[in-house]
């Protein structure tokens, strides 16, 4: 059951997040250093809202396991971090692959 105010508390929620520009290579690898020589914590919140609109699309593919479409979210959200935490921008890959 999907309730009027969670529906429309995620639109708004998706419509928001649509805002944050996707990264480009060159970028997500330049902030990544920030994050990771320089402690920057500006540039790991850029790399997590950058690529949220990603975790809502993976979100999706997941809502028809009977868990809730927000709580997937908020689940991927925190991996997300996790994975900017543990990212490595030397290794040649993108932080979302």
């Amino acid at each position: 059951m999907n309730l009027p105010a969670v529906t429309a508390t995620l639109d708004i929620y998706i419509a928001e997040i649509n805002r944050f520009p996707i990264l480009t290579a060159e970028e997500e690898f330049n902030l990544a250093l920030q994050w990771k020589k320089e402690n920057k914590m500006e540039a790991a919140e850029k790399l997590v809202v950058s690529n949220l609109r990603f975790v809502v699309k993976i979100a999706h593919e997941y809502k028809n396991y009977r868990f809730k479409l927000v709580d997937l979210i908020q689940e991927g959200n925190i991996g997300l971090m996790h994975a900017v935490k543990k990212f490595d921008p030397y290794k040649g890959y993108r932080l979302i692959s």
